[in-house]
């Protein structure tokens, strides 16, 4: 059933008039309200604070204005096309546009093992004793102003709760839209497995149209319990006049595991805070990035694999593909804990530079504080090899097609890893119409 909350006439920007007007239209619990407000004064204190220089210093924020949008009341929908809604069988499917849901749907199988699968805002409603310990525990709303903004003005978003040793076969989808002009979205994704539970999820963004400006200001929390497993996919799809900020963290317990796998295809600009925390032995992680950056794009990542705890392993991977005048930047470092002995740390940034004009930046650190471990960082930058090209293109292809192919086995390592073939398929094609070759 589709959900939407009423709210007031629009008063642009993020004051205190026009805070006090998007809670008034609320209607849920009193402690998300208390945290609402918290987390307000939190925004207007670090509003104007320096952000840390070691993570911002390569992102240009000059010509943002926040003032210049809104959280949308509009009742727009439109068509919105998607990459992944349409190739595979979901056991369940959310679709929010705007911050609001207009579709919540979960096989009746599933919802009867005790899964909870739906919009954040109503879940929060019949469900907060649940969630309450779970929201923000991984993402302080203190962080900086941009986690402060999201928690004072999270506007939805998708719930998924597994219980202890429930393991859900089939893949559920998400979907965050925007869709009205100038909007801004602050939707929060947040999934609970408990011990000994399985599950997939597949989340996207997108935009109705190619030509409307808008603001995403989003978090994503996983918590994944002992021996649980989770699979989760976000695949950023925004047009190119979206502006993209989020922090997004997963926890993982003894013996869990977590493969997380980004995808960065849109956004005018887009900086993502991404952090893993392996807080129990035994505990793993993997996590995958594929960027495709064009035209004047700028995506910036910034990733942390912290190990609590003896034992971990985390292993990251991020390839990226830069055009014309687009720039990657990227900032990993691995942190061990003085009692995380024996902990297997991996990060590697590869980039693929296919203009002259094109930049990427590769930061990759180690900050290690226990004395028995094994971990390894690396990056690498180059050009396209104009022989291969010469090659291909002597064998019947044309440059795109020989370009794509190139492209493609430069992103195999990383899609060899993740075990969803809707995924792989689905960065196959957004590579193609990257290139100029394809549709879909």
């Amino acid at each position: 059933m589709a959900t939407v909350t009423a709210t007031p006439a629009v008063v642009r920007g993020f004051s205190r008039q026009a805070f006090d007007q998007f809670i008034s239209g609320r209607s849920e619990p009193d402690w998300v309200t208390s945290l609402r407000r918290d987390s307000y004064e939190v925004f207007q204190e670090r509003q104007y604070t320096p952000l840390d220089p070691e993570e911002w210093k390569r992102v240009d924020l000059r010509t943002f204005r926040p003032e210049n949008f809104a959280v949308s009341t509009a009742d727009e929908d439109g068509s919105i096309s998607t990459l992944m809604q349409d190739r595979a069988e979901f056991g369940g499917t959310i679709r929010h546009v705007d911050g609001s849901c207009r579709e919540s749907v979960l096989d009746e199988a599933i919802a009867k093992q005790g899964v909870l699968f739906g919009d954040l805002a109503s879940l929060l409603n019949t469900h907060g004793d649940l969630l309450k310990p779970y929201l923000s525990s991984a993402i302080k709303s203190a962080t900086d102003r941009f986690t402060a903004w999201h928690s004072a003005f999270c506007n939805g978003g998708t719930v998924l709760f597994v219980p202890r040793n429930v393991c859900v076969e089939k893949p559920l989808f998400s979907l965050i839209a925007l869709a009205g002009d100038d909007a801004a979205d602050f939707s929060h994704t947040l999934v609970i497995l408990e011990d000994g539970a399985s599950a997939t999820l597949l989340e996207e963004t997108a935009s109705a149209s190619s030509d409307r400006i808008g603001l995403h200001v989003g978090a994503v929390e996983l918590i994944v319990g002992e021996g649980a497993q989770l699979r989760y996919v976000q695949l950023q799809n925004w047009n190119t006049k979206t502006w993209h900020f989020a922090h997004q963290s997963g926890r993982v317990a003894r013996n869990g595991s977590l493969q997380w796998t980004v995808s960065g295809l849109g956004a005018k600009l887009a900086h993502i805070h991404q952090t893993v925390d392996l807080d129990g032995p035994g505990a793993e992680a993997q996590v995958n990035g594929v960027t495709f950056a064009t035209d004047r794009q700028v995506l910036s990542y910034h990733t942390q694999q912290t190990h609590h705890a003896p034992n971990t392993r985390s292993d990251l991977l991020y390839k990226d593909v830069l055009r014309d005048r687009a720039r990657v930047v990227w900032r990993g470092m691995i942190k061990v804990d003085p009692d995380a002995q024996k902990t297997d740390g991996y990060q590697r940034n590869d980039s693929l530079i296919l203009s002259d004009t094109a930049r990427c930046d590769a930061i990759p650190g180690l900050e290690i504080e226990a004395d028995d471990v094994r971990c390894t960082h690396g990056a690498t930058a180059g050009r396209v090899d104009t022989d291969q090209v010469f090659y291909l293109m002597c064998r019947g292809l044309s440059k795109f097609e020989a370009m794509h192919m190139i492209v493609k086995g430069f992103f195999q390592t990383v899609t060899d890893r993740i075990p969803v073939e809707i995924v792989r398929d689905t960065l196959d094609k957004a590579v193609e119409k990257k290139l100029g070759i394809g549709d879909a």
